[in-house]
């Protein structure tokens, strides 16, 4: 099997923060701590998806805006589905990158499909796939549609709306139903059968999944 960096996200996200925090300033970077303290706080809402969960059928589009059944897209394998706030979000990009030098080989290696998954529009799809470099599959979810039926969304804190305005974007400009809600970054792994063998859900948005457990998860499929 493949070997996976001993790089984790963690890592990555510690030596990233430094450096973001100073290019945003000390009023934004304390607004967004702010935030991610509520969101740990407030911690994981009640009826999101867990195990023993059937997926439901969706409708998912792809950098093209081409439409796909989700269950076509999986076919008769075990998955994994990586839930994403967007391309804006460089804590997502920093994951989704990761997962492409680490988990995408390790899973094509044992015959598990690979899907990222966020409200974007098309473009802001293939924004993530350039910026990521990625080359496993990537779609759009219009407004939130699975995401909901998993009970996983949520949307930036109204303060965190107004600085990102400041930087210069808007969330919901990025969305395909021009709303700002986005998922709360989760993983899910399913069997062939597309029955939820694991779902982590990470409130705070810095917190992602590691290769690791995503691995050691579908291993015991």
């Amino acid at each position: 099997m493949t070997s996976t960096s001993t790089t984790t996200i963690a890592a990555e996200v510690a030596d990233f923060v430094p450096g973001f925090s100073e290019a945003v300033g000390s009023k934004l970077s304390a607004v967004f701590d702010g935030e991610q303290r509520d969101l740990r706080e407030g911690g994981v809402p009640d009826g999101v998806v867990s195990v023993g969960d059937t997926l439901p059928a969706a409708t998912v589009f792809d950098a093209q805006g081409q439409a796909h059944d989700l269950a076509a897209l999986l076919g008769e394998r075990p998955a994994v589905l990586v839930f994403y706030r967007g391309a804006w979000c460089p804590f997502c990009n920093i994951t989704l990158a990761h997962y492409q030098r680490t988990l995408a080989p390790a899973l094509a290696e044992r015959g598990v499909a690979l899907i990222a998954i966020s409200p974007q529009t098309p473009d802001g799809t293939a924004a993530a796939v350039e910026k990521g470099e990625l080359g496993y599959t990537v779609v759009s979810d219009p407004g939130n549609a699975l995401a909901h039926e998993l009970g996983i969304v949520t949307a930036p804190s109204a303060a965190a709306q107004e600085a990102h305005i400041e930087l210069g974007f808007a969330v919901k400009d990025s969305n395909a139903d021009d709303t700002p809600a986005i998922p709360f970054p989760s993983v899910i792994v399913l069997d062939s059968s597309r029955t939820v063998a694991f779902a982590d859900i990470k409130v705070d948005y810095t917190e992602r999944t590691e290769t690791s457990e995503i691995l050691e998860a579908v291993d015991g499929l």
